[in-house]
């Protein structure tokens, strides 16, 4: 994608704006598969960030990389659905407790998430941020840190514990 193509969409031009979705639109989704896990979020996380892309193009300044920013939203809108969800579940489980709302709970189907992965999901945010940013999205320490909005040394110590925790974890599952 070129810079002017950037640049003209940061001042508001449609087809740009258009040009710059379709470029970085599969990278969008597969960042928010990867955090999510389920095909169905990412596609409502993608479209998310889409939106919110919109409203604040115009404010990118290239102080850091597109991608760097891509990637902060993409986390922020993860981490907003994740929270949706966790506020649906609860207002369902008090719903399934009264009698008269009580139904079937949904099916779970988590043929598809790899145990590793699922295990990474279950990690405190800032340890899965860490892992997924440099193992599954390949980053270096410093980017990641970029993203994560933290240091380097920082991002090294999440990585290690999230090590030791993921050991545990996968440990007991075997089990």
């Amino acid at each position: 994608m070129s810079a002017e193509i950037l640049k003209r969409a940061c001042e508001g031009d449609r087809d740009a704006f258009s040009a710059l979705i379709e470029t970085h639109y599969d990278f969008i989704h597969a960042v928010a598969w990867r955090w999510s896990g389920v095909a169905s979020d990412a596609e409502d996380i993608a479209q998310e960030v889409c939106i919110r892309l919109a409203r604040a193009i115009r404010g990118f300044r290239g102080n850091s990389s597109l991608r760097t920013w891509l990637y902060t939203m993409t986390l922020n809108a993860v981490r907003d659905h994740q929270r949706q969800a966790a506020r649906r579940s609860r207002d369902e489980k008090q719903l399934a407790n009264d009698p008269l709302y009580a139904s079937p709970p949904p099916e779970h189907d988590s043929s598809s998430d790899d145990a590793l992965w699922a295990a990474v999901r279950t990690l405190p945010e800032k340890q899965r941020d860490a892992v997924l940013l440099v193992y599954a999205e390949g980053l270096s320490h410093a980017a990641a840190a970029d993203v994560i909005g933290c240091s380097e040394k920082t991002v090294s110590w999440h990585l290690h514990e999230a090590r030791k925790r993921l050991k545990d974890l996968l440990r007991k599952e075997a089990v």
